[in-house]
């Protein structure tokens, strides 16, 4: 599917994973795009590829998007033609740690509602009076199973999750009177992000946690984002609840063995 005249993405968290899958198959679609992250040899390396690839136009923004001066410099920053944005993929998020509350480590609670909540209200903030100005757009929020259904050890990063949803129906209510379309997908377990390995800080044998079944993958979810982006101007997909076959809840999965075939 090639769209019929240039239409602009913007992707946070675009670094890896279901950032870095989700800005490859818009690229590979024909779309304009606009990536963010924080670390900069990672956005120029998604970016050439892209390009190389698919000729399309890319600008990355580096910066932290827990940091709302940084945020709002990084958006003042893009030249007027590309302000114009008429997709905003809130992918960027977090999950760090993983102990019940009474021994939960604060600092990480602090950079998941920093990144999860406070980030995806700043861009949001930046970018929506642009699509209520024209009176057209789309937001499509990345919330998790974890915005839906608690498990053990779980807490902060679920009610970060759960405050994803609620900003979702929230803006919808606030935005569907503009014609401004808002979303989300709620994907379960997904591999080749670096979710786990950040979750327990780098240590790769913790982050082991999908040895025993099959997850989602990260194309899995970006060709759902896609599929969501792509509908008909009258439909508007609310939620996606999305997970792997062995996986019937969070607090169900069948860890019998990786069922890949």
């Amino acid at each position: 599917m090639k769209v019929p005249f240039s239409k602009t993405v913007m992707i946070t968290g675009a670094t890896s994973g279901i950032g870095a899958a989700t800005a490859k198959i818009f690229a590979k679609n024909g779309y304009q795009l606009i990536l963010t992250g924080r670390r900069k040899d990672r956005l120029e390396e998604v970016k050439n590829k892209l390009v190389r690839k698919y000729g399309i136009d890319i600008v990355t923004l580096c910066f932290d998007i827990r940091d709302l001066n940084a945020t709002k410099k990084a958006y003042k920053s893009l030249k007027a033609d590309w302000k114009n944005i008429d997709i905003l993929i809130n992918n960027a998020g977090l999950a760090k740690g993983f102990s019940p509350i009474h021994e939960g480590n604060i600092d990480d609670w602090e950079t998941m509602i920093d990144t999860n909540i406070k980030g995806l209200l700043y861009i949001t903030r930046l970018v929506s009076p642009g699509m209520v100005s024209k009176t057209k757009g789309h937001i499509i929020n990345i919330c998790s199973t974890a915005g839906h259904e608690v498990y053990p050890n779980g807490n902060v990063y679920s009610a970060t999750k759960f405050a994803v949803d609620a900003l979702t129906s929230s803006m919808r209510l606030d935005l569907y009177k503009f014609g401004i379309r808002v979303s989300q997908i709620s994907p379960g377990h997904v591999e080749e992000t670096e979710f786990a390995l950040v979750r327990f800080d780098g240590d790769e044998k913790r982050a082991r946690i999908y040895d025993d079944f099959t997850p989602l993958t990260s194309k899995d979810v970006a060709e759902t984002i896609f599929f969501i982006a792509t509908r008909p101007k009258h439909v508007n997909i609310q939620d996606i609840l999305l997970m792997g076959t062995q996986q019937a809840g969070n607090n169900h999965i069948d860890r019998s063995g990786r069922k890949d075939n």
